[in-house]
């Protein structure tokens, strides 16, 4: 398959060097946006053409385009890191490339070639570097997204899509910071099923989790936990992230089951353990076993993972049931030791000896 070269038309008006410097004091999370994108249309029977990157701007939708009534659509999130020496670094792009394909199959979608991705990613990244905080652990923030394109009402797949790139720079995740978070354990809504669409980015995932995390917020918690669709006792993940639990030095991570996100810093985050030194391995915990092992102290620490909120320690847990403070209700040794690990490879602060990070000059 031919990769389209991106033509590059940026935006002729960037905003200025002080009002951009000003909006990366305090980026927040996905609230500004850079100069430009990157959009590259498929057609049946055309396949992968017209790609380009040009200034950031609203898009004309169809009231009748097929995305707004039967949800055809798959994103990812990746970041670029700056380094010590001012160059720009993204974080694992292939894995995310790899990943959107296999949303791809699920939604019944064109499969963008990894190359394509990662050089629509690179291209944006390169016209906007500017825009990469020059600062600690704060980051540019890149959504790559897919949706169907079509106008009509068949359900069936579409014969159009468009594949866009956007960038925002990023500060912490959770306004507080890293701190504890609080988690609810939703037994009355489910995430995903095997077979479904829980392995797969797609938007309908999220938009049937809000429910559940509004649930958990008025139960005075800042997270959803996802318990298993089948028993309802088995935890699979937290919110839109992985979770991982620390039994000491061993570490444990839900197995995927087709209904959990195949995550990249959950994945990364095993290889680290174990080179720190810690026996890393996916496995099963039930709610009994989180809140008995928690009781009797073998389950020493809980944490969240995931590309926005990188690693995020769970301080207090609440259901139906009660609720109890997991260790001290502080961010714990492994958490941090773990959540360092991971930063320093990603900003340049320490090598990077997996060949991860996509050097970008």
């Amino acid at each position: 398959m031919t990769t389209p070269t991106i033509e590059l038309k940026p935006s002729a008006h960037p905003l200025a060097d002080a009002e951009r410097e000003a909006i990366l004091a305090n980026p927040g999370f996905g609230r500004h946006f850079t100069d430009n994108m990157v959009t590259i249309r498929w057609t049946e029977g055309r396949g992968w053409h017209d790609a380009q990157l040009v200034p950031y701007a609203p898009l004309s939708i169809d009231p009748a385009n097929m995305t707004l009534h039967y949800a055809q659509t798959i994103f990812e999130g990746l970041k670029a890191y700056r380094r010590p020496d001012g160059s720009v670094a993204t974080f694992r792009p292939e894995a995310n490339a790899e990943r959107f394909q296999t949303s791809s199959r699920r939604l019944a979608m064109p499969e963008l070639p990894v190359e394509t991705f990662v050089a629509a990613c690179d291209a944006l990244v390169k016209q906007d570097k500017a825009w990469v905080p020059p600062h600690g652990e704060a980051s540019l923030y890149l959504r790559p997204f897919m949706f169907a394109a079509e106008v009509g009402l068949g359900v069936r797949p579409a014969n159009e899509y468009l594949f866009m790139v956007i960038a925002s720079p990023a500060g912490p995740y959770f306004e507080r910071g890293v701190q504890p978070v609080s988690v609810w354990l939703s037994e009355n809504y489910v995430r995903a099923v095997k077979g479904g669409t829980g392995a797969a980015k797609t938007g309908g995932n999220y938009a049937a989790s809000l429910l559940a995390q509004k649930e958990a917020q008025d139960e005075g918690c800042d997270q959803v936990v996802w318990l298993d669709a089948v028993e309802h006792r088995w935890v699979e993940e937290m919110g839109g992230m992985n979770l991982y639990f620390v039994y000491g030095d061993r570490i444990v991570t839900p197995a995927l089951t087709g209904s959990l996100l195949p995550g990249i810093t959950r994945d990364s985050l095993l290889t680290i353990a174990r080179d720190l030194g810690y026996t890393a391995e996916e496995g099963r915990i039930s709610t009994e076993d989180w809140r008995r092992d928690t009781a009797n102290g073998t389950l020493t620490e809980v944490f969240a993972c995931g590309t926005a909120a990188v690693i995020t320690p769970v301080g207090t847990v609440k259901s139906e049931a009660g609720e109890w403070t997991q260790g001290d209700g502080q961010t714990g040794e492994a958490t941090a030791r773990l959540r360092k690990a991971l930063l320093d490879l990603q900003t340049g602060a320490a090598p990077d000896p997996y060949g991860w990070m996509h050097e970008l000059g």
